[in-house]
């Protein structure tokens, strides 16, 4: 499973809200929706919010292994 719990933690650090993406950046409120509920999204989608908070792919998600069972 990929998370996107960093990105939140990244986007408090730079004082960057969920109204400022939509707003500033139109992003649109769908793929914070989908982000939120660690939901797949495009590359295009990481590499804007890469360069909206001027960090690296690993510093917004990661991959975290499925339990085996």
């Amino acid at each position: 499973m990929i998370s996107y719990e960093n990105l939140w933690k990244m986007m408090q650090q730079r004082g960057i809200s969920q109204y400022a993406l939509i707003k500033k950046y139109h992003v649109s409120p769908a793929q914070i929706t989908r982000l939120k509920r660690n939901e797949s999204v495009s590359t295009h989608t990481i590499e804007m919010f890469c360069r909206i908070l001027n960090c690296r792919v690993e510093d917004i998600m990661e991959y975290i292994p499925d339990e085996e069972t």
